[in-house]
């Protein structure tokens, strides 16, 4: 069900009191401007080297993790950009207007400083892994700059770009423990990110009541129609799907460390986790996939349990022996 302002407002706590200003900023509001809590989005990272059985390793495993805070670092140092680029935009917003630089608690000097600060050291501690991760969290800062810019504006365009940078994490995660890159699993990041990004966009319209907000919110809130993003969601969910089963079942390009056509048999996971996150985004009650990921318990378990799946598939002969899982059901 579609939510008013005022509605939107009330459970946010928003009241006329949040529009004054604080004569200095605190610790709490430099938290809330880099959004931690966004960092969740960076674990895509860690796909390459948990799909080469690296982070078996404490060293690869040391070398991944450093390439998860650059790209914390340097999402941060977007987040605080862009809070000064949009402040007049979000002081109108329902909810946005709660952020730091949109009521005044940080003055926007103050927040270019931080982030062009934070991106320099994740650039500089990229450095340390591997000349390539570097090209990669440059372009990656390069894309989120052109996003912000002017792409944001583009319907469509704007979730490839989201989605795209996604797929440079997952690459920055294979060049920093010196693995290939594999096709199959950008594609994999790719359509899979493309689907939440619709659904991201699902979720804004669910929550925005009237056009006059949506205008106030994301200007292309207006062209992407409900019956349109429920069409572009349902494409890009099958292409998803279909994508995660040919990586399964493929047998060439960069072959794997373990028996992943296993993995096939965790499709019904996978068709569950998809189409209850498409479920979700249509109600209304959630701002995008981060908080639906993280506050719905169904979803979680779901999570849970394709990845608990995937270990034992891809440690299965340390688990089970040289036979690995097929041993269980051969006696062999």
């Amino acid at each position: 069900m579609t939510r008013t302002v005022h509605e939107i407002e009330q459970d946010a706590g928003v009241s006329n009191a949040s529009s004054s200003r604080p004569t200095r900023p605190t610790f709490g509001d430099f938290v809330e401007l880099v959004r931690p809590a966004h960092w969740i989005k960076n674990v895509v990272v860690f796909a390459g080297p948990a799909a080469s059985l690296r982070l078996a390793d404490p060293a690869f495993a040391l070398r991944a993790i450093l390439a998860f805070v650059c790209f914390c670092l340097a999402a941060s140092s977007v987040y605080a950009i862009n809070d000064v680029m949009d402040r007049e935009g979000d002081a109108r917003h329902p909810t946005k207007r709660t952020r730091p630089v949109a009521r005044g608690a940080i003055a926007p000097a103050t927040a270019i400083v931080l982030g062009l600060c934070l991106a320099a050291i994740g650039v500089l501690l990229s450095l340390v892994l591997h000349r390539g991760v570097t090209v990669v969290l440059l372009s990656y800062l390069a894309l989120t700059f052109a996003y912000s810019s002017g792409v944001r504006k583009r319907v469509i365009l704007d979730v490839i770009v989201i989605a795209t940078g996604f797929v440079l994490r997952a690459w920055a995660g294979s060049l920093s423990v010196d693995v290939p890159t594999s096709e199959w699993l950008i594609a994999c990041v790719f359509t899979l990110c493309l689907f939440m990004g619709f659904g991201k966009r699902r979720c804004e319209v669910a929550m925005i009541a009237n056009v006059g907000d949506a205008q106030q919110h994301r200007g292309t809130l207006l062209r992407y129609t409900p019956d349109l993003l429920n069409h572009l969601i349902t494409v890009s969910a099958g292409i998803a799907i279909i994508t995660f089963l040919l990586y399964t079942l493929d047998k060439g390009g960069h072959p794997a460390p373990f028996r992943k056509d296993h993995l096939f048999y965790t499709l019904p996971i996978v068709v569950y986790g998809v189409f209850r996150f498409a479920m979700l985004t249509e109600t209304g009650g959630f701002t995008g996939p981060t908080e639906i990921v993280l506050k719905d318990r169904a979803l979680l378990v779901t999570l849970f349990l394709w990845t608990l799946c995937a270990l034992i598939v891809a440690y299965q002969t340390q688990l089970f022996g040289p036979g690995g899982l097929e041993a269980l059901y051969t006696g062999s």
